[in-house]
C-alpha cells in the first residue's frame, strides 16, 4: 500500500496530520455492527437451547456442538482469515466474510435437524473467521494512533454489549415465536443486518493491505488447524464417549504438532518472510502478555455463559424471556464500565484497571455462588442483580482496554495477523471453556437427569471453576506493561505512524 492509498484509508494529509473524514466513522459503524452481529450470534444460541432440544431432539452433546462447533471453526480459521486480509485486502475479505456469514445464518435458520444445524454452525463459524479479523485490522489501518483509544473504548463497549445482549434478543425472538418459527428467527435476524452491512461496506470502507507482498502459508494453515482440532475436539466429545484413551492421546499429541508449527513458521520467516503467524510479535511484551490474558479470559466466558443459561432454564425452569431479561443488569454494567475504562481509568492507572476488573468479577462470582446456595430453586431475578452487576463491571474493565494493550505496539503491516491471533486465542479459550463444561457442569449432573435440582448444584460447581480461572487471569495481568511503559509505547507507536513507510 503506497502513501497515497494510506491517506485515503487512514485519513491523513501528506504531512501525517489527521484529516477530518466522516466516512471513516461510517466505516467504523459498519464493521462494529458486523462484530456485534458475530458476538450476539455466539451467545444468542444459548438461550434457545431448550427450544432447540425440544424441536430437534438434540442431545446434550449436540447442544455443546451447536455452540462449540461455531467456536472451533471460528478459532481454526481466524489466523488464516487475518492473513488473507493482509494479502488480498481487508475490505475484500470483510465483504466476502459478511456475505458468507449471512448465507450460513439462513441455512442455520432452515436446518431440519440437529445434525444439519451443527454443520451449518460450523460453516457459520468459518465464514465469521473471514469477517471478524478484518474489523480490528480496518480500525488499526483507518484511524491514527491518537484516536484509537476512543475507538477501542467504543469497540470494548460493543463487545460487552454484544456478548450479554444476545440472550435477551434470543429470548424475545424465541418467546414471540415469530410466524410459528420457534427458535429459527435467532439466525434469520442476521439476514437484513448482513445484507445492509454488505451494501454499505462496499461504499464506505476503504481498502488496505500489508505494505509488502505476502503469500498465504498453506502448510502453516494445515499445521495450526490440526493442532487446534486435536486439542479441542476430544475435550468437547470426551464426556459423551466416556473419556476414552484415544482422546487423551490426541490431546497430548497436539503439543508436538504445535511445536512443529512454530518450528515451520521460523523456517518460513527466514525463507520468504510470509509466515502465517509473525512470531516476532511475541517479542513485544504487551502483545505476548495480552494474548495470555485473552486465552484465559475466553475460558471464563466459555464456561460461564453456557452454564448460566442452562442453570436458569433447566435448573430453575425459567422461560427464555425471564432468563434473558435477567441478564439486563449484566449488559448495562459491562457497557458502562467498558465505556469509561479506556479513556478515564487506563491512562491514569494502567494495568491496575484490568487487575481490578478481574478481582471485581471474582467478587461477583463469589456473591453469585453464595446466593445460589442460599436461595436454591427459589432464587428470584432481582436477587441475581447484585452479583450480575458486580461481574459485569469487572468484565467491562477488562474487555475494552485489553484490545488496545495487545495492539499498541504492533506494526501496521502485521495488523491482520495480530488481529487474527487476538481473536483466535480468545476463541480457543472460548472453545476450551465450552469443552470444559463437560467436566465443570455436566460432570456433576447425574445420568438421566433432564432438569431441576441437579442443574442448580452443577451451576455452583462450575462457578468455582470460573473463579479459579479468573485467578489465573489476574496473575497473568502482572506481565502487562505498567502505566508509564504503556504511555511510552503509545508515543512510540504514534511517532512510527507519522513517519513515512519505506517499502
Amino acid at each position: 500500500m503506497r502513501n497515497g492509498d494510506e491517506e485515503r484509508v487512514v485519513g491523513r494529509d501528506k504531512t501525517g496530520d489527521p484529516v477530518a473524514d466522516r466516512r471513516r466513522w461510517i466505516a467504523l459503524a459498519i464493521v462494529m455492527t458486523a462484530s456485534f452481529m458475530d458476538l450476539v450470534d455466539v451467545t444468542i444460541v444459548n438461550i434457545a437451547i431448550p427450544s432447540i432440544q425440544e424441536s430437534t431432539g438434540a442431545s446434550f452433546s449436540a447442544v455443546q456442538w451447536v455452540t462449540g462447533g461455531y467456536a472451533l471453526a471460528f478459532a481454526i480459521g481466524l489466523i488464516t482469515g487475518g492473513r488473507l486480509g493482509d494479502i488480498y485486502g481487508r475490505k475484500r475479505l470483510f465483504l466476502i466474510g459478511i456475505a458468507g456469514f449471512t448465507f450460513a445464518s439462513a441455512l442455520c435458520g432452515f436446518a431440519g435437524g440437529s445434525e444439519m444445524l451443527v454443520a451449518m454452525r460450523i460453516l457459520q463459524g468459518g465464514t465469521a473467521a473471514l469477517m471478524v479479523p478484518q474489523v480490528l485490522s480496518i480500525v488499526h489501518a483507518t484511524f491514527p494512533a491518537e484516536e484509537r483509544g476512543k475507538v477501542f473504548g467504543l469497540f470494548g463497549a460493543v463487545v460487552g454489549l454484544g456478548a450479554v445482549s444476545g440472550p435477551l434478543i434470543g429470548a424475545l425472538l424465541t418467546e414471540w415465536d415469530v410466524l410459528g418459527l420457534g427458535w429459527r428467527p435467532i439466525f434469520l435476524i442476521n439476514l437484513p443486518v448482513g445484507i445492509a452491512g454488505l451494501l454499505l461496506g462496499r461504499v464506505y470502507i476503504g481498502e488496505s493491505k500489508a505494505e509488502r507482498a505476502l503469500r498465504l502459508d498453506l502448510p502453516g494453515v494445515l499445521l495450526a488447524s490440526a493442532a487446534l482440532l486435536m486439542l479441542i475436539y476430544p475435550l468437547t466429545h470426551g464426556r459423551e464417549a466416556g473419556w476414552p484413551l484415544w482422546g487423551h492421546l490426541v490431546m497430548a499429541g497436539s503439543l508436538p504438532v504445535f511445536a512443529l508449527f512454530v518450528a515451520y513458521e521460523r523456517v518460513k520467516t527466514r525463507r520468504d518472510g510470509s509466515p502465517l503467524v509473525e512470531l516476532s510479535l511475541f517479542r513485544v511484551k504487551s502483545f505476548a502478555a495480552g494474548i495470555g490474558v485473552q486465552l484465559t479470559f475466553g475460558v471464563v466466558s466459555g464456561i460461564f455463559f453456557l452454564v448460566w443459561t442452562l442453570y436458569m432454564q433447566l435448573g430453575l425452569g425459567w422461560s427464555p424471556l425471564k432468563a434473558g431479561a435477567t441478564g439486563i443488569p449484566f449488559s448495562i454494567a459491562v457497557s458502562t464500565a467498558a465505556g469509561v475504562s479506556v479513556q478515564k481509568l487506563v491512562p491514569r492507572f494502567g494495568r491496575k484497571v484490568l487487575q481490578a476488573g478481574a478481582l471485581v468479577m471474582a467478587l461477583g462470582v463469589l456473591v453469585y455462588i453464595a446466593e445460589a446456595h442460599r436461595y436454591g430453586a427459589g432464587i428470584a431475578p432481582w436477587q441475581m442483580a447484585l452479583p450480575l452487576v458486580v461481574m459485569g463491571l469487572g468484565m467491562g474493565l477488562i474487555v475494552a482496554p485489553i484490545t488496545n494493550a495487545v495492539l499498541a505496539e504492533v506494526p501496521r503491516e502485521h495488523a491482520g495477523s495480530a488481529s487474527g491471533l487476538i481473536n483466535t486465542v480468545n476463541q480457543v479459550g472460548l472453545a476450551l471453556g465450552l469443552g470444559l463444561v463437560s467436566v465443570a457442569f455436566f460432570g456433576e449432573v447425574p445420568a438421566g437427569a433432564v432438569a431441576g435440582e441437579p442443574f442448580i448444584g452443577a451451576f455452583q460447581h462450575a462457578m468455582w471453576w470460573v473463579l479459579g480461572v479468573l485467578g489465573v487471569v489476574f496473575l497473568l495481568m502482572f506481565a502487562l506493561p505498567g502505566r508509564r511503559k504503556a504511555a511510552v509505547a503509545g508515543a512510540v507507536a504514534e511517532k512510527a505512524e507519522r513517519e513515512p513507510v519505506l517499502v
